[in-house]
């Protein structure tokens, strides 16, 4: 599913990346761990194309297809996703609207028809039952006034919604209470499948 091939990056004039290796096959969990500043959320950013960051060497391969070619909305709709170590607000933005936009862009991206607004309606409380997410929350703007908790459950109640091939969950646990965490991993695991990897 994902092979990368001694990735170089940098920030600026900082290198951060120095030669990554590693190959995720389908239906595989991996763990990256290592201290603060060793590269791990800059290894996620460059997976995704954020344009903050310069690969100076290396190949990413995402199903047979060059990663570092693709432009980031390309990544999304081929199937990565990243949850964010802290998500960000986007008042004036319903999740509702939010997600309907995400979800036909991909739909449109792979040739399909829009979803209707019951199917789309549907969709939703299906997946939010994944990870618990009331159903005030997702009447609100994305991630407005949510606690951190509520912000992770937000994120992967969108993984659910966008059914990606590979996820990328940065610092999952950053800011969560116990109960937070148990539900956030009951969901991330009733999501796994053999063709899915994270």
């Amino acid at each position: 599913m994902l092979e990368i091939r001694n990735l170089h990056a940098k920030i600026g004039d900082k290198e951060i990346l120095k030669g990554i290796n590693l190959t995720v096959k389908d239906g595989e969990t991996h763990a990256i761990m290592g201290p603060n500043g060793s590269g791990k959320s800059t290894l996620s950013a460059v997976l995704v194309g954020n344009p903050l960051y310069e690969v100076t060497e290396g190949e990413v391969y995402f199903n047979g297809k060059n990663l570092l070619e693709m432009a980031p909305e390309d990544r999304a709709h081929e199937g990565l996703f990243l949850s964010f170590q802290y998500p960000v607000e986007i008042p004036g933005v319903s999740m509702t609207n939010f997600m309907r936009a995400a979800i036909n862009e991909k739909r449109k991206y792979e040739g399909k028809e829009p979803l209707s607004a019951g199917d789309f309606l549907k969709l939703m409380r299906e997946k939010r039952k994944v990870v618990e997410l009331d159903s005030k929350l997702s009447n609100r703007s994305v991630n407005e006034g949510f606690s951190g908790g509520e912000k992770k459950r937000n994120e992967i109640f969108q993984m659910a919604m966008l059914d990606p091939k590979l996820s990328i969950l940065d610092e999952t646990d950053s800011g969560l209470d116990v109960d937070a965490m148990r539900i956030v991993a009951e969901g991330v695991n009733k999501m796994h499948t053999p063709e899915k990897s994270t």
